[in-house]
C-alpha cells in the first residue's frame, strides 16, 4: 500500500521564538488575520486531517479575540473546505475538497471471494471522476473470521495514512458482524474520513445507517425475480437464504413477500433459513412446503441448493423453478443454468467514485442511497431454455 500524497504547506509554521501574533495591530480585518493563521498551520502539517481545532474558547484567548470574530475565522475555513464541524464535537480538519491527487482505501471482506467486488473496484478508478486519484486495499483470507482482525488493522493503516475516504462493503456472515461493523465505521468516523457503503447497509433492514450508499434496489429486486417465478407458472414458491445475511438479502426476502402479497392474493409466503447443503434440511423443507418455485437470496445459495435438490432426484425447472442473484461466473454453467439478476459492477463502481467525491466537498449534505440498474438475465432453471441470456 503506497503512502498518500502529502500536500505541500504554502507558508511555513509560525517561529514560536517571534512571540504570539498581535491580532489588534494588523491593518487585516481580525478574522481574516486568525484565518490565515490557522491555515498556515494546517497547511504546515501542525494540524493534519482528522486533527481537532481547539475550541473557540481557547482560540479567544489565543488570539485576545470575541467568540463572534473568532467563528467567523472558523466559518471562513469551513467554507473553504479546509476543516469540518460535527455537532455536540468539534471542529475537525479536512482534506481541501477538490486535491489533484487523493488517496482511498477499500475495506471489503468478500474481495477475491465473490464476483461482484472485483468489477465494482475496477468501475471505481476507471469512472471518470477517478483522474488521479489512487485506490488502496489489503488482502482478504476468505474466511469470515480472519477477516475481521485483517480489516481492523487495515483500517487502523487507512487511519494512519489519513486516506481521503474509504469504500466499505460491511461484514456478512462473520461471527459478532454487527458489532464488528459499527467499530469499523466509528474508527473511521472518529478519524473524520468518510465512507461510502459498496453493494449493503451494516444495519438491519429497513433501519438505515448514517453514510451513503450504493448498490441495486434489492426489494425491487426481490419482487422482480419472485414475478418472473409467478408468470412461469410458479404457486408455492420460497425464499431461500443464509442465516447471518447482509441486510440487502433481508430487503430481497421483503420484496418477495410484497410481490406475492400483490400477485398471489396475499399471500406472505415462507422465507427458510439454513445450510442447503445439508441433505436432512433440504428433504424436511420439501417435506414441509412442497415447493414449486425457489428465490434464492444469492447465486451461491442457489447453487449449493441445486446441488441438494439434484442428489435428492429433484428436476429443475421441471419439479422447481429457481432464480438467484449476482449473475456470478458458473451461473451459466451450473447443471441446470441459472435465471438470476445481474448487477451492473462498472455502474455501482463509478456511481461510488462519484459519490464520494461529493461527500468530500459537501460533507454535511444527507446520506443518500445510490441506486443503480440491474437486468434480468433468464436462463433455463424457470424455463428449460435460455432466451435472453448476454
Amino acid at each position: 500500500m503506497t503512502s498518500p500524497r502529502k500536500h505541500s504547506a504554502t507558508r511555513p509554521p509560525k517561529d514560536p521564538s517571534a512571540g504570539e501574533l498581535s491580532v489588534a495591530s494588523s491593518p487585516t480585518p481580525r478574522h481574516r488575520v486568525i484565518y490565515e493563521e490557522l491555515l498556515a498551520e494546517i497547511q504546515a502539517g501542525i494540524y493534519k486531517p482528522g486533527d481537532r481545532l481547539p475550541s473557540e474558547a481557547l482560540l479567544c484567548q489565543r488570539f485576545d479575540a470575541s467568540r463572534i470574530t473568532v467563528a467567523k475565522a472558523v466559518q471562513s475555513l469551513q467554507h473553504d473546505h479546509f476543516v469540518t464541524r460535527r455537532p455536540g464535537s468539534g471542529t475537525y480538519v479536512q482534506l481541501p475538497s477538490r486535491p489533484d491527487s487523493l488517496q482511498f482505501g477499500l475495506l471489503i471482506p468478500d474481495l477475491g471471494a465473490t464476483d461482484i467486488f472485483g468489477p465494482i473496484c475496477q468501475g471505481i478508478m476507471r469512472s471518470p471522476a477517478a483522474k488521479l486519484h489512487s485506490l488502496a486495499w489489503g488482502h482478504s483470507t476468505g474466511e469470515p473470521s480472519d477477516d475481521v482482525n485483517v480489516m481492523t488493522d487495515l483500517c487502523r493503516q487507512y487511519i494512519a495514512d489519513r486516506v481521503a475516504g474509504v469504500f466499505f462493503a460491511p461484514f456478512e456472515f462473520a461471527e459478532g458482524k454487527d458489532a464488528n461493523n459499527h467499530k469499523i465505521a466509528s474508527m473511521l468516523n472518529h478519524a473524520g474520513i468518510p465512507i461510502v457503503l459498496l453493494d449493503r447497509c451494516f444495519e438491519r433492514y429497513p433501519d438505515r445507517s448514517s453514510y451513503d450508499l450504493v448498490g441495486i434496489d434489492n426489494h425491487r429486486a426481490g419482487f422482480v425475480l419472485t414475478r418472473h417465478l409467478v408468470q412461469a407458472g410458479a404457486k408455492r414458491i420460497l425464499f431461500a437464504m443464509r442465516r447471518d445475511s447482509a441486510s440487502t438479502v433481508s430487503a430481497r426476502a421483503s420484496g418477495y413477500r410484497d410481490a406475492l402479497c400483490a400477485l398471489q392474493d396475499g399471500s406472505s409466503g415462507n422465507v427458510v433459513t439454513g445450510d442447503f447443503e445439508d441433505i436432512a434440511f433440504v428433504k424436511q423443507m420439501l417435506s414441509r412446503y412442497k415447493p414449486d418455485g425457489i428465490v434464492c437470496a444469492n447465486d451461491l445459495t442457489a447453487a449449493r441448493l441445486m446441488q441438494s435438490l439434484n442428489s435428492l432426484g429433484v428436476t429443475i425447472p421441471g419439479d422447481i423453478k429457481m432464480v438467484g442473484v449476482d449473475d456470478v461466473r458458473y451461473a451459466n454453467f451450473l447443471s441446470t443454468p441459472l435465471t438470476t439478476i445481474r448487477q451492473n459492477c462498472a455502474e455501482i463502481g463509478a456511481a461510488a467514485m462519484t459519490t464520494m467525491l461529493s461527500r468530500i466537498e459537501s460533507p454535511h449534505q444527507p446520506a443518500r442511497d445510490v441506486l443503480v440498474r440491474f437486468d434480468l438475465v433468464i436462463r433455463a432453471s424457470t424455463c428449460g431454455t435460455q432466451p435472453n441470456d448476454q
